[in-house]
């Protein structure tokens, strides 16, 4: 296998009836890359059917969490084990488009822009298009990530080292956009490709199913980002306002992504 540029890292807990879509748009990038796998500890037959389907594929590498660590503890254990100079985040119910991480790396590489994302069109739960689309700015400031997430986690790509320095933390707010925060505060603006090619699968199911719910962890994430109450509550305020907008009103309302 030639030298690896990107590890996709794709945490997986009771995937088996999406992951196979996931793994098979990662394989094919035109890109030298791993698909790094962590099994978080679920009950179904993921494993088994990864093991079975891509068992002499050496692009692949299954790792099995022995206790849950949710989605953010699992896609920090595929960082530290990834082996590419980049990573990739792609959670097990999503896909990508082709030419995506090519694309990506092209505007990293042109660029000194602290991670790059990408649009995404939004997908009913069963895996059929809605037609709706979710752009992103070409450049994404630290301020203006403030005021709404723009940043998919399954549509970024970003250097290892910077993952590593910035794990996904803290379960009860919404933990890659703490992340984002905090690359982007210390490393400048991220590049952002207005394309949709992310298939961005939406579930009722998780914790961010509740708006409510969602919302709330939202302001906990300006908490923890070490916000003051009256600071949070502003950035809470011109996110809400924002999301709004982003989504307008005919947004998939029964709807939200899951968190695994």
């Amino acid at each position: 296998m030639s030298e690896i540029v990107v590890s996709v890292c794709m945490p997986a807990h009771n995937a088996e009836k999406t992951i196979l879509r996931a793994v098979d748009s990662a394989l094919a990038q035109d890109v030298p890359l791993e698909v790094v796998i962590v099994d978080d500890a679920g009950t179904d037959g993921t494993g088994a059917l990864i093991r079975e389907k891509y068992g002499n594929e050496k692009r692949v590498r299954l790792l099995v969490n022995e206790k849950n660590q949710g989605a953010s503890g699992s896609r920090n254990r595929a960082v530290r084990e990834a082996r590419g100079r980049y990573v990739a985040f792609l959670d097990s119910d999503d896909w990508w488009a082709e030419g995506k991480l090519k694309k990506q790396l092209s505007r990293l590489r042109g660029t000194d822009a602290s991670l790059c994302c990408t649009g995404r069109e939004l997908i009913t739960p069963d895996g059929k298009k809605t037609g709706r689309v979710i752009g992103v700015p070409a450049k994404i400031t630290y301020k203006k990530l403030l005021t709404s997430n723009y940043i998919n986690c399954s549509s970024v790509l970003m250097e290892r080292e910077k993952a590593l320095e910035f794990p996904m933390e803290h379960e009860e707010c919404h933990e890659d956009y703490l992340t984002w925060l905090k690359v982007l505060k210390k490393y400048g603006p991220a590049a952002g490709i207005d394309e949709p090619l992310l298939c961005y699968r939406l579930t009722s199911a998780g914790k961010s199913g509740s708006k409510l719910h969602s919302a709330s962890m939202t302001y906990r994430t300006y908490r923890a980002a070490g916000f003051s109450r009256a600071r949070s509550a502003l950035c809470f305020a011109l996110y809400t306002v924002n999301g709004l907008l982003k989504y307008g009103k005919a947004a998939v309302k029964p709807f939200a992504k899951a968190s695994r």
